[in-house]
C-alpha cells in the first residue's frame, strides 16, 4: 500500500491503527450507518498545463462522516507534492459528478502561470499557491508551492522585491474553496 493511501486512524481510548484508506472509509461508513457508500477508486489522470508540461494526478477518497473530500496531487516518488487539490460534497453525492467538477477546478488552476520559474519572477500582480514546511530549513520557516513547483520563502520574498512600496492583500482559504 503506498503510504498517501494510508491513514492513521484515532480512537477515543487514545490508541492509533494505520488503515488503507478502503478500510477507513469501511470503518466510517459503518460508523456513520452509511450501508450504500460506494468506496470508489479512481485511476490517475494526466492534465497538461499551459507551458505544454504534462502532470499525473492521483485520487484519494476520504469519508469524513456526512461529508466526503475527494482530493487530487502528484507525487514526488510516493509522496504528495507539487499541485494539490480537493473538493468537499456530501456523503451520498455521484463522486463522477464530484470528480467532473474536481477536474474543471484543476483545468483552471493548470491555465494560469504566476511565476516566471527561469527569470525568477511574479508574472502579474497575483500568486496564489499552497503553505507548507519547509523541511529543509532550521525552524519553522514556511515553503509555498506555486504553480506545482516549491518556492522558498527566501526565493518568494527576492521576487517580491521588485514590487517594493506596493500594497497587498494576504488571503488564506481552505484547501476545498477555489481561490
Amino acid at each position: 500500500m503506498p503510504p498517501w493511501d494510508t491513514i492513521q486512524c484515532g480512537y477515543g481510548d487514545g490508541s492509533y491503527e494505520l488503515l488503507c484508506m478502503r478500510c477507513f472509509n469501511s470503518k466510517i461508513a459503518e460508523t456513520a450507518g452509511f450501508t450504500d457508500f460506494e468506496n470508489v477508486r479512481l485511476a490517475p489522470i494526466q492534465m497538461i498545463d499551459c507551458q505544454g508540461e504534462s502532470h499525473q494526478f492521483h485520487f484519494q477518497l476520504r469519508l469524513l462522516g456526512d461529508r466526503i473530500a475527494l482530493d487530487a496531487f502528484e507525487l514526488r516518488g510516493e509522496i504528495p507534492a507539487g499541485y494539490r487539490f480537493q473538493l468537499i460534497g456530501e456523503a451520498d453525492d455521484d463522486v463522477v459528478v464530484l470528480l467532473g467538477r474536481l477536474v474543471e477546478k484543476i483545468r483552471r488552476a493548470l491555465s494560469v502561470r504566476h511565476i516566471d520559474f527561469h527569470e525568477c519572477q511574479i508574472i502579474g500582480s497575483t500568486v496564489r499557491g499552497r503553505i507548507e514546511w519547509d523541511e529543509s530549513q532550521p525552524g519553522r520557516l514556511p515553503l509555498v508551492v506555486v504553480d506545482g513547483k516549491d518556492v522558498s520563502w527566501d526565493e518568494l520574498g527576492q521576487m517580491l522585491m521588485c514590487m517594493e512600496g506596493c500594497q497587498f492583500r494576504l488571503e488564506i482559504a481552505d484547501p476545498s474553496e477555489e481561490l
